[in-house]
């Protein structure tokens, strides 16, 4: 056991190293612009003023992004989706694997659940003990069921799921203008350091650094980007991509595919205006997802009644998400 926590310490150390190098790599590319060029090399007044300007609204905005896609913790199901002590006991006590799914099926016709295991099984995390909501997946890293599992990303040190994926877009974006800034505002001394045409001095150093740093940063920081905007296109993770999400008629890479306006809000929230803006606007609550061909709420009785079921939430057993009796016929219904 000691050995155990002791590797497992070690780990969650280890587990920081990434971060700290993308820490190091930016807090140097605000000492080598800022000083070493704004300060240190330009001459004009106003372009320095400008440049320092619009650097630092970058900065900002890239340091806010990547701060809330580290420490927004990721987000697990509800306890509606953990097993009763009495359901656990019915579970446990059943020895034929048959049984068990029986049991699952049983209490999954009370939850919002429309995925199911490759082999159609209700999808049961033995580890959290919880029912698996749709897209709800467990990380070994993290060592719990995230909501809306995207990956779990090492730069950021933390899955990257339902609560901080416009978080993550906004990094990678703002990242992207953060490194193209810098490269098409150090070019020009990049050219003159080459050339000879300033003198050699400290600042050439960082200024020819900066701009081979910024270029690799950007391209590989554009493939990324361009794939996570086809994935929210095409409301996809990046584990439904590689892995289609299995429903009662089979697996549909789009099952959770409602049109590009439709799957931009889900991500982003309806007001425009809060899209470029690392608050928390996605629709929801993570727990289910609007399915293809089911867009409204009187198609999806689940989405009508999705108040009712965020209040049961609390703990009482009166507000469960609509009446057991009429949920198990849609569900019954939908498959």
């Amino acid at each position: 056991m000691a050995l155990s926590r002791g590797l497992r310490c070690c780990q969650r150390v280890f587990s920081w190293i990434p971060v700290l190098i993308i820490a190091s790599v930016v807090l140097w590319s605000y000492y080598a612009y800022v000083f070493e060029l704004c300060l240190f090399t330009l001459t004009n007044t106003f372009e320095k003023g400008v440049y320092l300007l619009v650097f630092h609204v970058c900065f900002a905005m890239f340091s806010w992004t990547y701060w809330k896609s580290i420490f927004t913790p990721a987000a697990s199901p509800c306890k509606k989706f953990q097993l009763s002590y009495s359901d656990k006991q019915r579970y446990e006590m059943e020895e034929r694997p048959d049984a068990q799914k029986q049991v699952l099926v049983e209490i999954a016709k009370k939850l919002p659940i429309f995925t199911r295991a490759q082999s159609g099984a209700i999808r049961f995390c033995d580890r959290c003990q919880v029912l698996k909501p749709d897209r709800c997946h467990h990380c070994s890293v993290c060592e719990t069921c995230v909501l809306k599992m995207d990956h779990h990303c090492p730069w950021v040190n933390n899955c990257v799921g339902f609560s901080n994926y416009k978080f993550f877009l906004l990094f990678l974006s703002y990242a992207m203008v953060y490194c193209v800034f810098i490269a098409a505002t150090v070019f020009q001394y990049f050219l003159k350091f080459w050339v000879g045409e300033l003198p050699n001095r400290p600042a050439k150093f960082h200024v020819l650094f900066l701009m081979f740093v910024a270029l690799m940063f950007f391209v590989s920081l554009m493939f990324l980007f361009g794939y996570h905007c086809w994935l929210v296109a095409k409301n996809r993770s990046t584990l439904e991509a590689f892995s289609a999400p299995a429903f009662v008629t089979g697996p549909d890479r789009n099952g959770f595919n409602v049109g590009i306006r439709k799957n931009l809000q889900q991500v982003f929230g309806e007001d425009r205006r809060l899209w470029f803006i690392p608050v928390f606007t996605s629709q929801g609550n993570g727990h289910y997802f609007p399915l293809k061909n089911r867009n409204s709420e009187s198609q999806n009785p689940l989405l009508a009644n999705e108040d009712m079921w965020e209040e049961s939430d609390d703990g009482s057993e009166e507000g469960s998400l609509v009446d057991h009796q009429d949920l198990s016929v849609t569900i019954e219904m939908e498959e």
